[in-house]
């Protein structure tokens, strides 16, 4: 990564440095060498405005010795803070792994790696509340990943360093709004996660980190931002004013009670949201519970919304191949009981433990596919079967949903049909 400043070979304080590793609104990041403790650590330098205004710098100060006292594994610890040659600096702990949004793709992560996430960001937010410690500033790239999975929260108390300068709209943003009456407000953090009090310039609490939290969690699962518009002073606009894009319209197993909790977090009333970080914390480990024991709304069915909704398609479509095939049975066996004397009676094709429907016979009448939810009661498949026999040979075994088999005349062939999407079937 280049480096224009020229500090890499450098030694700043007893800090050696290595290699520069990023750098936004709060500040650069390099990787440096403790000479003292012979260990690596992560230094990051401020922005200038800080080290040249003194009340800044000592306020800064005072946050750094309130965060350094946090005490806890999904924290980056302070180790120091100090200026040297116009350049004020904080040594913190050195992590190996990425940053949250290096991981996020764009469909979002897995269900068991949101939550693990989530929970581990969850506890640390609540140890630092506890201490009268919000960190407004709070999205994918202030949380870091390391290779094993921990989660590590970073940057706490430097967005409220820097409430006092001013700067354009970069990674992290410093804007001048009108406050109420004629004093002019200052908003700091960054546009798509910050809360809408602070989008206002109002006084923010640990309420805001929900909702930030909030925005983080709906883009862990959707791989989309909550908020987004055209422009930053839109997407302002849209955190005041406009509700997120349902979660199930971007993914169709969003677990239910999973977009609750995270919805909740989103409130514009901040008295409408978790009120405490431990609560919401409780609400995702029950969430992961249900999901690792299968019981997580929305997810056992594997896309339940797009699957009861096709059920409902196929039951309006398969009813009237039902009644014809019954009404076809009830004729023949009518027919060669009126012709024998003999009362007909009703034998069962299929006994399977779960849910069969939509029977199909073969053209000869020897056979009948049908739609089966399977042994594990996991999956809509189409099976085939002999009549008179209870063997059931799976045909098909993609995830999706499938169903309404039909056989082409000549038996050589079953047409089906398979959910692409929430909103759309194909035929396969």
């Amino acid at each position: 990564m280049a480096d224009p400043d020229g500090l890499i070979g450098r030694t700043v304080s007893h800090y050696r440095i290595l290699e520069k590793l990023g750098g936004g609104g709060m500040g650069v990041v390099y990787k440096a060498e403790d000479t003292r403790l012979h260990r690596n650590i992560a230094l990051k330098f401020l922005p200038e405005n800080v080290a040249e205004d003194s009340q800044a710098l000592a306020r800064f100060q005072r946050e750094a010795q309130a965060a350094s006292a946090l005490n806890h594994p999904n924290i980056c610890t302070i180790y120091d803070v100090g200026e040297q040659d116009g350049k004020a600096f904080i040594a913190m702990e050195y992590v190996a792994g990425k940053t949250l949004d290096k991981w996020i793709g764009r469909k979002g992560l897995r269900l068991s790696e949101a939550l693990k996430y989530a929970i581990q960001i969850a506890d640390a937010l609540a140890t630092a509340h506890a201490d009268g410690i919000v960190h407004r500033d709070l999205k994918p790239s202030n949380l870091m990943v390391s290779d094993s999975g921990v989660v590590k929260v970073l940057d706490f108390g430097l967005a409220k360093l820097i409430e006092k300068t001013y700067g354009g709209l970069d990674e992290t943003e410093t804007l001048r709004i009108p406050a109420s009456g004629t004093e002019e407000g200052t908003i700091v953090g960054t546009i798509h996660y910050m809360s809408p009090e602070q989008a206002e310039g109002k006084k923010v609490d640990a309420r805001s980190d929900i909702f930030s939290f909030g925005s983080v969690m709906y883009e862990m699962v959707t791989g989309e931002r909550a908020f987004r518009a055209d422009s930053k002073l839109s997407t302002l606009s849209a955190i005041l004013k406009d509700e997120p894009r349902p979660m199930s319209s971007l993914m169709s197993d969003v677990p239910r009670d999973l977009e609750k909790v995270i919805l909740r977090c989103l409130r514009k009333d901040p008295a409408r949201r978790f009120q405490h970080m431990d609560d919401l914390k409780v609400a995702l480990l029950d969430l992961k519970d249900e999901s690792e024991s299968g019981k997580l709304s929305g997810v056992a069915e594997a896309g339940g919304r797009a699957r009861s909704k096709s059920l409902l398609v196929w039951a309006a479509g398969l009813t009237v191949l039902v009644l014809i095939a019954a009404g076809g049975l009830w004729l023949r066996f009518f027919h060669r009981a009126a012709n024998s004397g003999t009362p007909p009676r009703i034998v069962p094709l299929t006994s399977h433990a779960g849910i069969e429907c939509c029977p199909s016979f073969s053209a000869d009448g020897n056979q009948v596919a049908f739609v089966w939810n399977g042994p594990k009661q996991d999956n809509f498949d189409i099976y085939i079967t002999l009549i008179g026999t209870e063997n059931a040979v799976r045909l098909t075994t993609d995830p999706a949903a499938d169903g309404s088999p039909a056989w082409s005349p000549d038996g050589r062939y079953i047409a089906f049909l398979r959910v692409v999407s929430e909103s759309k079937l194909g035929v396969s």
